[in-house]
């Protein structure tokens, strides 16, 4: 039987890894996935368990606890996504993200270079990798006109965007995930990751901005670029940013889970966006001028952004969670831990080889194996080093990452193009962050 949960397991995540070979959508394999381990294990009457931590051990439990207990803590995640993704749209609504081109008052494309690495860097922390590559790449398609040298940039946000969201809870899904977990602390995270994503995002840029494609300047007007079309935009961009920050230190004044912080942050910003709605605001067409409709669904902000939350997504998130979950129930990952520290004894070439590994299939059900499969305390330098290589491997191929593959949907980026100009520079600054990273934990840190 084991080798049928491991052959289902293994074409699911096969059906994930070939999602653009195959034109189905991860999140269908994903669920279905999910579904048929629990009911294999349903069907066959398998023994499940719980992993104690404490004692390194696993304990027997009934199928039904042990798949409540596992919906709870994937769905703390989801909730919590739910809520960031609301007040990213509600920001976006109010364009409050078009205040960042008043950035933008160079034609140099090196110092462009640093500037849209920087913002990424900064951006993505906040309001995690993805967003803040689709945000950046909206601005970039306004201020760069020749396509050639749009791909370059692009290929440089998706690194600095990944090494941005590596060091904060809530800049990354991997990082949130073990932050969610338990498995790290904001202070603890940032203290040991912040350094090595610098260092991951400057030796690639320092390196690219001796290149050609980052001579000269660019051919734009960036004078005529479009203002913001509410005056609430800047409010309200400051609102976001400044709620979705303040999810950390709610839980750790609170030490409540993250989900309720996060609900008490959309509250507060849906709040502040229904009150300027309701000021006869309006973006040009988009959504119906309030006070012209009867159904104040159709002008409400909030009503508008939670129908732009990508729900594929969720449902993704969903399906290989539990589906990790399914194996960890059975003890397999925690004996796989086993073997694998067995065959390989240094542990940082086992979470290094999780961060290559994490460019050729999703971080996602990566870091959720890992979390069934090592089971070191809170705070343990071992989870930091895998929230860095999660976070930061993917960037080496185009497909690696979530920040990758939407920059690839809309700038059109071919696959082996980015793996012949960025695929050498996401390296060099993964082993460098990684260098760094070990250096601080053994030299510094631990002192």
């Amino acid at each position: 039987m084991e080798a049928i949960i491991i052959i289902v397991f293994l074409v699911g995540y096969l059906a994930i890894t070939l999602e653009h070979n195959l034109k189905i959508d991860k999140l269908i394999p994903a669920l279905a996935m999910m579904a048929i381990l629990w009911a294999i294990i349903a069907l066959a009457h398998m023994d499940v368990f719980e992993v104690n931590a404490e004692l390194r051990e696993l304990e027997p439990s009934h199928i039904n606890e042990i798949l409540l207990h596992h919906l709870g803590k994937t769905a703390e995640i989801l909730i919590f996504l739910l809520g960031a993704m609301t007040i990213v749209e509600i920001i976006d609504y109010f364009d409050g993200f078009a205040t960042i081109k008043g950035f933008i008052k160079t034609k140099s494309k090196r110092k462009l270079l640093w500037l849209f690495s920087i913002l990424a860097f900064i951006l993505s922390a906040i309001i995690d990798n993805l967003t803040a590559t689709i945000v950046l790449i909206t601005i970039l398609q306004k201020v760069i006109k020749d396509r050639n040298t749009r791909l370059w940039f692009a290929g440089m946000i998706v690194i600095t965007a990944n090494a941005g969201g590596a060091w904060s809870p809530i800049g990354d899904v991997t990082t949130t995930m073990l932050w969610i977990a338990n498995k790290v602390t904001a202070v603890e995270l940032v203290k040991h990751v912040l350094i090595p994503s610098i260092v991951c995002m400057i030796v690639p840029v320092l390196v690219a901005s001796r290149y050609k494609a980052f001579s000269g300047e660019i051919e734009s007007d960036l004078d005529a670029l479009e203002a913001p079309k509410s005056k609430h935009g800047t409010i309200m961009l400051a609102l976001g940013l400044t709620a979705i920050v303040f999810v950390p230190f709610f839980k750790t004044i609170t030490h409540l889970p993250p989900y309720v912080g996060m609900m008490l942050s959309l509250a507060i910003v849906a709040t502040f966006a229904e009150i300027y709605s309701s000021s006869k605001f309006a973006i040009s067409g988009a959504v119906d001028v309030p006070g012209e409709s009867d159904s104040h669904g159709h002008h409400s902000p909030v009503h508008a952004s939670l129908s732009k939350i990508e729900l594929p997504s969720i449902l993704f998130f969903l399906g290989i969670l539990l589906a990790v979950a399914a194996l960890e129930s059975l003890g397999y990952l925690f004996n796989y831990a086993g073997s694998l520290n067995k065959a390989i004894p240094d542990t940082d070439i086992v979470v290094m080889l999780f961060g290559v590994g994490s460019a050729i299939v999703d971080n996602v059900p990566l870091v959720a194996a890992s979390m069934g499969m090592f089971s070191e305390a809170i705070d343990d330098p071992l989870w930091h080093f895998i929230a860095y290589s999660a976070g930061t491997g993917g960037s080496m191929l185009i497909i690696g990452s979530a920040a990758g593959v939407v920059a690839m949907g809309m700038e059109k980026i071919d696959f082996f193009w980015y793996l012949k100009k960025i695929a050498f520079l996401a390296f060099i600054g993964f082993v460098a962050g990684a260098a760094c990273f070990i250096l601080l934990r053994d030299f510094v840190l631990n002192v």
